[in-house]
């Protein structure tokens, strides 16, 4: 693998850091900016929002520059972002900085899987892809927990600080690594916007909602549900969260391998897998070991299936391999929050946690028939991404 896909891997692990870090300084910044816990936790759904409603727009503000200068740019943004962040001295300006800071999020991952994707053979898309999205995955493993001790020892500014002192080795990581491709085909704001009339398109899109929301329909609710179910301390939902972040990266690369062999059969195995263990977990979450077994093998096959997402949509749309790709970041960021209210609405009708899992498998469920329906409808075509 090129050395180029290190720097995309850095890169992925610094906007994954800033992204979920906040979740575990919420505390810090609601007492330091003197604004509620509720209210703090609208910075995590304005980044989301952010995501959904920026990708597709970064794309195409972006769509005549060479790949190179726009991941760049995105990774500056990103940098600005952070430093804004770490300099809010109130809850508006810190709430629009995050805003700011998302808007590089999800056109960076798509447009940097297509050049990770462009960077090797065509059977090695996949794998290549999954290499860069493993900085995403151990932003999880590593990333959160040492950004949240980090925040809690020197105040949860000095983490925008440091994540931003993380981007700017990422930057000279791409502008040192990643080559020039001077046979780059000049991108048409007109053919972009003309590749989303795909049917095909569209139903690999849902693909990703709906995988997005079983996954977080069950990990928005973990905590509570390990807490108060399992009965684990709180220290050992630490290293649970771990586990899970172990299981998410090994899942990450072999999801890689399996893609590169056949995108179709990657999607169908591990949709029923995620819906398989999310049920499972609705009766092994009463065992301390049965439950970390499981959740392990969830978080695999979860992440397994994201390579296999970001190459189907780019092949069903590889007129417009940039925006297709924000895009799928765009529907992962909906499912997220749409898997969340999913759960919490199983919690608010009174079924209780161990609903939440059931829930999961729900999502996951429908997710394979979308999944079933498109490659019933979908003809026989090479599994490669265009340049």
């Amino acid at each position: 693998m090129p050395v180029s896909l290190l720097a995309l891997a850095l890169s992925a692990f610094a906007i994954g850091t800033t992204e979920f870090v906040i979740m575990g300084l919420l505390p810090e910044v609601a007492n330091d900016l003197q604004v509620s816990l509720p209210s703090a936790g609208w910075l995590i759904s304005g980044y989301a929002l952010g995501v959904a409603i920026g990708a597709p727009i970064m794309a195409l503000l972006t769509a005549r520059l060479p790949r190179k200068g726009t991941l760049m740019l995105l990774m500056a943004i990103f940098i600005v972002g952070n430093i804004f962040c770490a300099l809010a001295y109130n809850y508006n300006l810190l709430m629009l900085a995050r805003v700011v800071t998302a808007l590089c999020h999800g056109a960076f991952f798509g447009i940097g899987a297509v050049v990770a994707a462009s960077l090797v053979a065509p059977g090695r898309q996949a794998s290549a892809v999954a290499l860069m999205f493993t900085g995403l995955t151990l932003a999880n493993v590593l990333g959160v927990p040492l950004g949240t001790w980090f925040g809690q020892m020197f105040g949860w500014r000095a983490t925008f600080w440091g994540v931003a002192a993380i981007g700017v080795l990422a930057i000279i990581g791409l502008i040192a690594s990643l080559p020039t491709n001077r046979n780059e085909k000049p991108i048409h704001l007109a053919s972009e916007v003309g590749a989303l009339n795909n049917g095909r398109l569209w139903l690999s899109l849902l693909m990703t909602v709906f995988f997005a929301a079983a996954m977080f329909a069950l990990f928005s609710y973990i905590a509570p549900l390990l807490l108060e179910v399992t009965g684990i301390s709180k220290r050992g939902v630490s290293w649970t969260l771990f586990l899970i972040g172990a299981g998410l990266t090994v899942g990450n690369i072999l999801g890689g391998r399996l893609a590169d062999w056949k995108v179709s059969f990657s999607l169908i195995l591990c949709f029923s897998l995620i819906a398989l263990f999310s049920l499972l977990f609705s009766w092994t979450s009463h065992s301390l070991w049965l439950a970390e077994i499981t959740l392990f093998l969830w978080a695999m096959a979860t992440f397994a299936m994201v390579p296999a997402l970001q190459i189907n949509v780019v092949r069903h749309g590889k007129e417009a391999p940039n925006l297709v790709s924000t895009l799928n970041i765009s529907a992962f960021n909906l499912g997220n929050a749409l898997g969340a209210w999913v759960g919490g609405a199983a919690i608010g009708a009174g079924y209780g946690l161990t609903a939440v899992p059931i829930s999961a498998a729900l999502l996951a469920l429908i997710g394979l028939l979308v999944c079933l329906y498109t490659f019933r409808r979908s003809r026989a075509q090479p599994q490669t991404v265009n340049a």
